[in-house]
């Protein structure tokens, strides 16, 4: 179990997340004491103190001007990746911003309430004006809940459900567009190769695939679920070419699945989209270079980055209340990979 933290055992300037840690309290209610509201008992509030002046802590006041105060540059907190979702995400909001603020990044290994809290501190100590979150996975968005609500932030990627101020792409929208399409072209059913399902992305594809077939009255096959990768993608359409009865479309949950699965498709003989028509996520720049052309959804990170950047100034400036949702359309580009039943 980890010790709290005392003034003689950290090697570096206390945050207010140490001080949390040493009076056994919420972050929130260090927040609450340091500006002085009253909804805080008073022998909380004299635990909080003790444990401010114990660690000789200095509060910021960045962390009650953020609004104000222009330094003119913005945090992103963000995980360590390289998956292509993710890093366009983070590209695209650098690339709005540009012009008008600076960008500093903090790539976490994990994004914990205790590494998303600390993050949050060291941007508050900076002056940063405005924090965008790449939240894609469920543990981001419950550690999100743990910030201060006078922070201006914004959580980009956090699926269309998250209860914080929010920007992300309509993945349901575009699994069942994707579906849809499958099932028009006169496939009986279509089969679904998802990502992890601790990913929001991933689950809301699933949603999506779902609610096409349930509206079309088609069979449900059971989801198989991948880690994003080509390898994953290999071994589960391996999978389907080896067992799986009517088997005549697949739409995976992005597109180096989708490349994965036809790579098993082919070399079992089956030929796509002759035999087997397969749709994928994302539009990665190779996309249209796959053999056959890839069908799949494109993610425009671009209006995602303008429609983060916005929202996130419409924060700082008090424009709009927390948890305003923003949505970004999909949409289907038709290549190659995908025709009707052989």
């Amino acid at each position: 179990m980890r010790a709290p933290a005392t003034a003689d055992n950290l090697s570096r300037p206390p945050v207010m997340a140490d001080v949390a840690r040493l009076a056994g309290v919420s972050h929130q209610t260090v927040s609450r004491v340091l500006n002085e509201h009253p909804n805080v008992r008073p022998l909380t509030r004299e635990r909080v103190l003790a444990a401010i002046r114990e660690l000789a802590y200095r509060p910021n006041a960045a962390a009650r001007t953020l609004v104000t105060r222009r330094t003119h540059t913005l945090g992103v907190i963000t995980t360590d990746t390289m998956l292509y979702g993710p890093t366009s995400m983070l590209y695209g909001f650098e690339r709005a911003a540009h012009d008008a603020y600076f960008v500093s990044v903090v790539s976490l290994p994990a994004l914990d309430r205790r590494s998303m809290l600390d993050a949050v501190d060291r941007f508050l100590g900076q002056g940063i004006e405005g924090i965008i979150v790449i939240a894609t996975v469920d543990t981001a968005v419950a550690a999100l809940a743990h910030v201060p609500p006078e922070v201006p932030l914004v959580a980009v990627g956090c699926g269309t459900r998250a209860s914080v101020t929010s920007v992300a792409i309509d993945n349901a929208a575009g699994g069942a567009a994707a579906t849809r399409h499958l099932l028009g072209l006169g496939h009986a059913t279509v089969f679904h190769v998802a990502g992890p399902l601790s990913c929001l992305d991933a689950k809301e594809r699933v949603d999506g695939w779902r609610q096409a077939l349930r509206e079309a009255g088609a069979p449900e096959p059971a989801v198989l679920a991948g880690d994003w990768s080509a390898r994953s993608g290999y071994e589960l359409g391996s999978l389907l070419a080896a067992g799986e009865p009517g088997l005549s479309a697949v739409f995976c949950g992005n597109d180096t699945m989708a490349l994965g699965v036809i790579r098993a498709l082919t070399e079992r003989g089956v030929r796509v989209p002759g035999d087997v028509s397969v749709i994928g996520f994302d539009d990665v720049p190779e996309a249209g270079y796959y053999l056959p052309p890839l069908t799949t959804v494109r993610q425009d990170f671009g209006v995602l980055g303008r429609q983060a950047l916005s929202t996130l100034v419409d924060r700082m400036s008090g424009a709009i209340p927390a948890g305003r949702r923003v949505r970004v359309a999909p949409e289907l580009i038709v290549r190659a990979s995908a025709a009707g039943p052989g």
